[in-house]
């Protein structure tokens, strides 16, 4: 009430009871949104391939699920669930019928990936076949891998000062020599406390750092908190098989 805030963000994940209970609590005017709610907020809105849309859309939807109160239901902004959610089954409730609206439209988004995802295993299976080798740049959201990028391979990604600028993984060959050429794959950026459902929908495009031959873990050391930036890049890498 003294800062007539109309949004308090909470820096941890919170339970669907707790969130609950603290918009019970606070002004019913006032929202009340955790760590995950605001990193998927900022995801949607970085999203520009259909891969990444449908990554964003699939650990939107696992986190919506057991959130779901039967007054209604905001999905995700992507444009992949608006419309009609259709006609109730027999004593199908509002809440019945938005989940099983969710986990359609999840099993829908899977198949879909999974179409990505051997599109990318063929241009691996190529790539290893040509005989390069790929690095994956890797670290910290803004921690200057697309700079870093751009500078190598001229590639014109967005390199902006924000979070999470990328998150749609761009590879690009490199002749390091006349006669060594390698692939640089960027990846999305790490954050502390990254989760799990974003882990998890991001599997495919996190991928590429576990299948390449050198992992470039790219540091900004003008942050203040470089080293612990360092430390959650590390347990992230190992959290998906590419420690």
């Amino acid at each position: 009430r003294t800062h007539n805030a109309d949004l308090v963000i909470f820096d941890d994940e919170l339970t669907p009871s707790q969130q609950s209970n603290l918009e019970k609590t606070v002004d019913r005017s006032v929202k009340v949104i955790d760590r995950t709610a605001l990193i998927l907020d900022i995801f949607a809105g970085r999203a520009n391939t259909r891969e990444g849309k449908l990554q964003v859309e699939i650990a939107q939807l696992r986190y919506t699920a057991p959130r779901l109160t039967g007054k209604g239901l905001q999905l995700s902004r992507q444009g992949g669930t608006s419309g009609s959610i259709g006609a109730r089954g027999p004593g199908e409730t509002k809440l019945e019928t938005d989940r099983r609206h969710i986990r359609n439209r999840i099993s829908v988004i899977r198949k879909q990936l999974e179409e990505v995802e051997k599109n990318r295993e063929n241009q691996r299976k190529q790539r290893i076949k040509e005989g390069l080798q790929q690095i994956a740049l890797v670290g910290y959201t803004n921690a200057g891998k697309s700079t870093l990028m751009n500078f190598l391979t001229q590639a014109g990604v967005l390199a902006q000062d924000k979070l999470f600028a990328t998150l749609d993984t761009t590879s690009r060959h490199v002749f390091l020599s006349p006669e060594v050429q390698i692939v640089l794959t960027d990846t999305v950026g790490f954050i502390k406390k990254l989760p799990h459902d974003l882990v998890e929908a991001f599997a495919s495009t996190l991928e590429e750092a576990c299948m390449a031959d050198l992992i470039l873990h790219v540091v900004d050391v003008s942050n203040s908190n470089f080293k612990e930036h360092i430390e959650t890049v590390n347990q992230t890498l190992k959290k998906i098989g590419a420690g």
